[in-house]
Parts: C-alpha cells; structure tokens; sequence
C-alpha cells in the first residue's frame, strides 16, 4: 500500500484512506462455510456509508462475536449500508471447482452483484482478479476493515440460517448445531447415518462415510 493510502486508526481506516487517495465508495467482500463439509460456501460484499449518523459500532470478524450480536449487527447493515449483497456456491459447484476456486468465485460473484459499483474492493486474505476495479487482499481484514467485517456478518448470518433450514430438511445430522463444520459429533452423524444431498463429496471424510455406507448395502444384500 502507498503512503498515500496508509489507513488509520479504528476498523473504518481503510476505507476512509482510500477514499482520500480518490478510492470511493470502497466495498468488503468475505464469506463464511469454506472449512465446512456440508452446506454451501457462502460470499458477501458490503459498501458501508461513512457519514457518522451511519456507522455502526461494533464491527468485527464474525466468528468472534456472538450469535446474538451477529444478529443485532446483521440488521444494523442492511439498514444502513450504502450497498450489500450475498450468494451462496451450493456444495455440487464446491466440488466441482475446489474450495478455493469456489472461494474466489463467491467473492466475485457478490461483489459484482453490488446495486452501487465500487470504486475500490478489499477482500479477506488474498486477492479477487477479475472486478474490472483495483483491490487489496488484506490480512485478518474481516478484524481490520469495517466493511470487510460487515461482509463476514453478512455471509455468517445468512450461512447460519440456511443450515437451520437443512436441520428440518435432513434431521438427524445436528446442522443447526455445527453448521456442518466437520466436528466429532457431525462426524459420528455422518459415519452412521452416510452423506446427504449437501455434503460436499470431494472432501476425505464424506467419502470414507459414503464408502462405509455402500459397503454396508453390499453386505445386506449379499446376506439376503
């Protein structure tokens, strides 16, 4: 980063340095459900309003807060936020493309999708080609950029509801508890009760599950 575009002090610094340098309005894009085994990868984009009857306290990487305090600071964004939008990549596009590709291909999506174009896009760890703007992968942004954060609340949040959604969908797997993350009690679910129609099928356990589970029909057929 230039010495013209040094952020400041406090989680809107980077936003309000690049609008100094003519970078405005500038957008945050991060997602939430990469690391997951289940359930679709979920990207946002947000483009904050700096005017200070429009900022929102409290900011941060969603998976330091609360559920209670994503909620509040959910409805806080999309109240007052100058643009904002959210996709999800469904499991079958995950592993099809691969995580990372399918990472990529989330944050373009919903910074693209943006009902004001940006000026400037910050994203969550590495860079996003193919925005037609200039950006910045920034490390830990979704702790440093306020828009960045704003973008991990939006996608964790929306994230969290579509897996309680699939709790009632497929029961039997804890969704609305892990969110599909692959903990010991979804992998005791997964093992014994095989893959359902949102496990992502490139990933190592799913696929010893779902082995384990045509192995177990062969045996009570041959059995018969």
């Amino acid at each position: 980063m230039s010495e013209g575009i040094r952020p400041g002090r406090g989680i809107y610094g980077y936003e309000r340095a690049l609008a100094r340098a003519g970078f405005a309005p500038v957008a945050g894009a991060d997602e939430a459900g990469r690391g997951a085994c289940a359930g679709p990868l979920v990207a946002a984009a947000v483009i904050l309003d700096d005017r200070r009857s429009r900022l929102i306290e409290g900011l941060n990487d969603s998976k330091l807060l609360t559920e209670q305090t994503r909620e509040r600071l959910y409805e806080q964004i999309v109240a007052k936020a100058v643009a904002w939008s959210v996709v999800a990549v469904e499991p079958e596009e995950c592993d099809t493309l691969g995580m990372h590709e399918a990472d990529l291909q989330g944050l373009r999506r919903a910074l693209l999708r943006l009902d004001v174009p940006p000026a400037f896009a910050l994203t969550d760890g590495f860079p996003v080609a193919g925005l037609g703007i200039p950006g910045l992968a920034v490390w830990k942004g979704d702790q440093v950029a306020a828009c960045v954060a704003a973008a991990s609340i939006i996608a964790k949040v929306t994230r969290d509801r579509l897996m309680d959604g699939y709790e009632a969908q497929y029961p039997g797997y804890g969704f609305a508890a892990h969110k599909g993350y692959c903990t010991p009690e979804h992998q005791e679910r997964l093992d014994e009760l095989g893959p359902c129609p949102i496990h992502r099928m490139r990933y190592q356990n799913v696929r010893r599950a779902l082995d384990r589970q045509r192995l177990a029909q062969a045996d009570r057929v041959s059995s018969r």
